[in-house]
């Protein structure tokens, strides 16, 4: 079937057109018969597809399915899991949103949640970002006995914070670093236009970070995943919002980034930028820090060459 060769190659675009093409009346008998395969991709497809098709059945029987992949306790159950919960995050309503807000108290009920799974939970209920989520998430919060913040905490500041007070949250250096970093990948899900203003003030801390960040994996590092990661989802379109001021800052730490070796993937992430942000000049500093391996080395040199062009 190509809809399950499509999302096996982790072609979601010709799956989504796949679902489409076969229409609501087609492809919902199929897809519910194949919540019953032995094969966990094939169950991760379907989840994927009921949830393009969207409507109360669909969330009636992704809500179904959710508790039987729970119950196996299973590798091939929490991936599947996975699928339904993301899936449920792109539903529309109230109902998808209760679904959403039951398994996470099903998840919080077992009293140490995986990170992985909270995450996920997090990033679906940031998709429906609605008041009514601000009590049952607190609620939730405050039984988890976690050393370091969760993207439930991050979730949280998110819900309460119109953008101008997210703006001087972010720019709080009391606020941990680790707290900002859940934040950042919240909106790496879904960043609404109404945020973007509020962007400077996430890059700042990850200045001030700069000198611990390139020399040690931690927090720091961390961090600067982060923001690179949010920043790189869409740079034509984010960049040209941001004030100069700000791009400079970004320039800059992407530099000392290229030449560090504490993240290779904050390394390869400051080369985008460059190739984005950067000067002529800056393509010498790429040719002299390219990866030895020629996979790595490539996004080195495709920067390069994008601005000696």
């Amino acid at each position: 079937m190509s809809f399950i060769e499509a999302f096996r190659e982790g072609d979601e675009a010709r799956a989504r057109t796949q679902v489409t093409q076969l229409g609501a009346g087609t492809a919902r008998p199929l897809l519910e018969a194949m919540l019953e395969d032995k094969d966990a991709v094939v169950r991760q497809a379907a989840a994927f597809g009921l949830g393009e098709l969207g409507g109360a059945a669909s969330i009636k029987r992704l809500e179904h399915q959710l508790a039987l992949e729970e119950a196996r306790g299973s590798h091939d159950g929490a991936a599947v899991v996975e699928a339904i919960t993301q899936a449920l995050g792109r539903i529309q309503g109230a109902s998808a949103r209760a679904s959403l807000a039951r398994r996470l108290e099903r998840m919080i009920s077992t009293g140490r949640p995986e990170p992985a799974d909270l995450n996920d939970v997090a990033r679906a209920l940031w998709r429906k970002r609605h008041p009514e989520l601000i009590p049952i998430v607190r609620q939730n919060m405050e039984k988890l006995e976690l050393p370091t913040p969760t993207a439930l905490h991050g979730l949280l500041v998110l819900l309460e914070k119109p953008a101008e007070e997210l703006l001087h949250w972010a720019a709080d250096g009391s606020v941990p670093i680790e707290l900002k970093g859940e934040v950042l990948t919240l909106l790496t899900e879904e960043l609404p236009e109404t945020l973007v203003s509020t962007l400077p003030a996430f890059i700042s801390p990850a200045e001030s970070l700069m000198d611990t960040a390139v020399k040690h994996k931690g927090p720091a590092s961390a961090y600067c995943v982060e923001l690179f990661s949010l920043l790189l989802l869409k740079p034509e379109h984010l960049f040209p919002m941001l004030p100069e001021a700000a791009l400079d800052r970004l320039r800059d730490m992407a530099r000392k980034w290229v030449a560090a070796t504490s993240s290779l993937k904050c390394s390869l992430q400051a080369a985008v930028l460059l190739k984005h942000l950067g000067y002529p000049e800056d393509a010498a500093l790429l040719e002299a820090h390219r990866p030895a391996d020629l996979t790595l080395a490539k996004v080195f040199d495709d920067a390069a060459q994008a601005l000696r062009g």
